[in-house]
């Protein structure tokens, strides 16, 4: 096996986020689903921003977030994701690199612009997103770095990216590697939504071995496993053996290891601001303990503070070093 660089690397749609508050009315008259996520179109991107009043930009994606977030523990990430030679693109390429992740993925130079999304943040904290992928849907096989790949202890995925097809293809020779070179390979469900769009490929990720890991919230995870009881659906995760970490809210999060499981509570947030990156940033946490080869439970409990400490504030990345407040409650980073 290969010395390893990278603690994890993390690959997924390459996202400039757009943040507005907005009234539970908003949505209604928006006909939008509270706490989706939809894919929208370039006309409907416009016409959509034009609604949203004030906003507050910073590079996002699912995967990004994770990676950023490993990276502000102290950790090393890496990450793929494909931008334009455009503004937003700039500012993803150097936002990325100023926190410390290495990403090198070359960037299009073609028709397409970079990717946003527009999250709508109602005044419980939940977001609504509306997503303009861009040049996110022309990631494919030639972005894998293999070097990158073999050289990280875990190749994190997120579901999102079984959209465009050459993406797709793409996270499988990403997983080939990977396994090829004694790593493991994790995914994130991202939304139930997406669980819903792919379920049975999924399911055959996990029955195939193709992933090792697996994130999940409650709703992705009964989603998965077409259940409404979430014991069911746990047990359903139990069969497939691959080390679960089913994220329960307010509940806190829960690792699944074959027969053996472990719980762990939330932390407390006196102020829930914004909900959006509590699973990319438990991920962060989770995937952190594990290159540092902490047990299970000490792992979780990193995640939810990491997740706490981003629902705290607007946004989806860390507005502090989370490598400080883990050294404050007592983590070894």
């Amino acid at each position: 096996m290969s010395e390893t660089r990278f603690d994890a690397l993390c690959i997924g749609n390459a996202i400039c986020d757009v943040f507005s508050h907005i009234e539970e009315d908003f949505l209604v008259e928006e006909n939008l689903i509270k706490g989706s996520m939809r894919l929208i179109d370039t006309d409907e991107a416009v016409r959509l921003f034009g609604k949203m009043g004030q906003t507050v930009r910073v590079s996002g994606g699912s995967a990004g977030n994770t990676a950023a977030g490993i990276a502000s523990l102290g950790g090393r990430p890496a990450y793929f994701g494909k931008v334009a030679e455009d503004e937003l693109g700039d500012s993803y390429h150097h936002d990325m690199n100023g926190t410390g992740v290495y990403f090198n993925t070359p960037r299009l130079r073609e028709w397409k612009p970079t990717a946003r999304s527009m999250i709508l943040i109602t005044p419980d904290g939940e977001r609504t997103m509306n997503t303009y992928l861009g040049a996110c849907t022309e990631f494919g096989p030639s972005d894998v770095d293999e070097d990158v790949v073999a050289a990280s202890a875990v190749t994190y995925m997120e579901g999102y990216l079984w959209d465009p097809e050459e993406a797709k293809k793409a996270f499988l020779k990403a997983a080939e590697v990977a396994h090829l070179n004694g790593r493991k390979v994790g995914l994130t469900l991202s939304d139930s939504f997406c669980v819903d769009r792919y379920r049975s490929e999924f399911l055959s990720l996990l029955s195939d071995k193709v992933v090792d890991l697996l994130f999940a919230n409650e709703h992705e995870l009964r989603a998965l496993f077409e259940t409404a009881d979430l014991d069911t659906a746990i047990a359903a995760a139990r069969e497939t053996g691959a080390l679960t970490a089913l994220t329960l809210g307010a509940d806190g999060a829960m690792i699944i290891d074959g027969e053996e499981t472990v719980k762990v509570a939330a932390q407390k947030v006196d102020n829930v601001v914004d909900l959006t990156g509590a699973g990319d940033l438990f991920a962060s946490g989770f995937l952190f303990g594990l290159a540092r080869d902490y047990k299970y439970s000490d792992a979780a409990e990193l995640g939810c503070l990491c997740a706490a400490s981003v629902i705290s504030h607007v946004g989806a990345r860390p507005d502090r070093p989370l490598k400080n407040l883990a050294a404050q409650s007592g983590f070894e980073v």
